[in-house]
């Protein structure tokens, strides 16, 4: 079999499998990018609520579970604290309450996961260690393979001997720039 035959059909295989997990952290990556505008991992659900009336001469815990019972909020007290005599702090699971006693102001702090993109982030910046890293090592030595290879497919004027060549170039010279730019 002559050797870019078999190129073709082992880079063609090896982008198969590439292509999927390539989906994947480009979806992470462009989430990632832009962590100055939003936070990829977590959505923060401010609300605000002023209730009616406060029990009154209750104690720290009748207080908090009236205002768990008011907000909706069913999952178990993780901590309270009394941030000043006026006010009260609850902290449940994802959730962060601030009680006023004189305002009767209820401010909530709700911290969800964001679905899909938390899981792809994390998998993109290897926190399950352990075989993950294996299974990214893989993918990276992959994607090299896929561009090497990807020089070689092509003859003539468009292949690497040619456009090929420039278009190779301009493809290192734009992160090098960059490198060149922000670190000397």
């Amino acid at each position: 079999m002559h050797w870019r035959k078999l190129l073709r059909i082992l880079h063609r295989d090896f982008g198969y499998v590439a292509a999927g997990l390539t989906i994947i952290y480009a979806i992470s990556g462009i989430a990632v990018n832009h962590i100055q505008d939003w936070n990829p991992n977590y959505k923060i659900e401010k609300t605000f609520l002023i209730l009616d009336s406060l029990p009154k001469n209750a104690t720290q815990e009748e207080i908090t579970k009236f205002v768990l019972k008011a907000v909706g909020e069913t999952r178990e007290v993780k901590n309270t604290y009394r941030s000043s005599p006026d006010e009260l702090e609850i902290f449940v699971e994802g959730n962060s309450i601030l009680v006023n006693y004189l305002t009767k102001e209820v401010k909530q702090e709700k911290v969800n996961s964001r679905f899909f993109l938390k899981e792809t982030n994390d998998l993109h910046l290897n926190k399950p260690k352990g075989i993950w890293t294996y299974v990214a090592d893989i993918f990276a030595v992959a994607l090299l393979f896929l561009a090497i290879s990807g020089l070689f497919l092509i003859k003539g004027k468009n292949g690497i001997k040619g456009r090929g060549l420039w278009l190779t170039l301009i493809g290192l010279v734009i992160p090098l720039s960059f490198w060149l730019y922000y670190y000397l």
